[in-house]
């Protein structure tokens, strides 16, 4: 007579921790460098992400369930990131990983990823071999540019100094520095078979003098110089640089794909920017004309959500890598990383910036940014990009 209600009563109790567990949050571990050099770009992509959990959240979360976000320092050590990247599964028991900033760090937090069958989402990091044939698994995916994309854009703009027959290059000497420089000279070739490399230049990631390879690369007397360097390391550079004549010398034909006409690069240098450089940025914040609507109301809410005047522009891809990641778990209808792999590839998604698809078959994004001279402009108290231009127009299919 009382088996019924104890069998219901049973299947109650063992219900109600399915029931829990689902409306848990969604734990996504984001290892990325919040101090050193790099975390001029590092604290704004993780501020970028957590605005878009915050967005995410205030609609409901994905599934029913919120999203949390597990920030850590990787200090732009690919070591540290991994050791981060196993505990936030182990211990943290994380659903996804996003994060990471420089070439050194993903490609090994790629691995982890690929072992514990963890999807990991790389926001900045642009080497190839991030997701070339030999390294591709099913669960890394890129929302940056990658080198290609970005040595072609940079050679295109240098192509475009009819005056120049030398150049010189300049970056750091790890995955991303080699990879950009090689990118670049390859379009280049094509591009101004006319022009000649005369000097390569390789300063550790990170290098605290620069003066030695300063020195070598004036001797050379290039008439242009493409760099690739980045944040702290850029910033060190100019102020070694400019006092020794060598943007001068250059007449200032310094073209840099390392995302140095970021709003984030031309606070921290101000009045000691080179003015009159090429740069990019994935967001030029700054927008003069034609600034789309969706981008517009965006940066409002960077602006307010970081309590900043001026909003960064490296905050847009820590934005996109969150939107990406809950439109592949909304479309999969589950937070297991084989569904969300499978979901995320060929996924279109909007962004601030336009619309952006992952690749099938590469798993990345084409991603081109902005680039255009570094000016003065007095309605602001760093230098903006001129009139920014979206480069490459197009690039081969991944």
């Amino acid at each position: 007579m009382h088996f019924r209600p104890l069998m219901a009563a049973t299947a109650l109790a063992l219900a109600m921790p399915v029931a829990a567990l689902a409306k848990e949050p969604i734990r996504i571990g984001f290892p990325i460098p919040l101090s050193g050099p790099t975390a001029v770009y590092g604290e704004p992509v993780l501020k970028g992400a957590q605005m878009a959990v915050a967005e995410i959240n205030a609609n409901g979360g994905v599934l029913g369930r919120k999203l949390e976000l597990l920030p850590r320092d990787s200090k732009a050590s690919a070591d540290e990131a991994v050791r981060l990247s196993r505990e936030l599964i182990i211990k943290d028991n994380v659903d996804f990983l996003v994060g990471t900033l420089t070439s050194a760090e993903a490609p090994a937090v790629s691995t982890v990823a690929k072992e514990n069958k963890i999807v990991f989402i790389a926001p900045t990091s642009k080497s190839t071999i991030l997701t070339d044939a030999e390294h591709i698994h099913p669960y890394i995916f890129r929302i940056s540019s990658n080198t290609d994309v970005e040595g072609l854009a940079g050679a295109t703009e240098m192509a475009r100094f009819k005056d120049i027959k030398t150049v010189a290059t300049i970056a750091p000497d790890y995955a991303y520095g080699h990879d950009s420089i090689n990118a670049f000279i390859k379009a280049l070739a094509k591009l101004r078979p006319d022009i000649k490399i005369v000097d390569k230049e390789w300063p550790k990631l990170g290098e605290a003098d620069f003066t030695p390879f300063i020195t070598a690369q004036m001797s050379k007397k290039p008439d242009a110089v493409y760099c690739s360097l980045f944040a702290g390391d850029f910033i060190t550079f100019v102020k070694e640089a400019t006092p020794r004549g060598y943007f001068k010398a250059i007449d200032n034909r310094m073209v840099d794909g390392a995302e140095v006409g970021t709003t984030d690069e031309a606070q921290a240098l101000g009045k000691d920017y080179p003015f009159g450089i090429i740069a990019d940025s994935y967001d030029p914040v700054v927008w003069p004309d034609n600034e789309p609507p969706a981008h517009k109301k965006y940066i409002v809410d960077l602006k307010k959500f970081a309590n900043a005047k001026y909003a960064s522009g490296w905050s847009v891809v820590g934005y996109q890598s969150i939107y990406a990641l809950a439109d592949g778990i909304k479309k999969a209808g589950d937070t297991e990383s084989n569904d969300v792999s499978k979901a995320l590839e060929g996924l279109s998604f909007p962004t601030p910036v336009g619309e952006r698809t992952l690749s099938v078959k590469s798993h990345e994004t084409f991603a081109p940014e902005y680039w255009g001279v570094m000016v003065k402009d007095p309605r602001y108290p760093f230098a903006i990009i001129k009139n920014p231009e979206m480069l490459p127009a197009s690039f081969p299919t991944n």
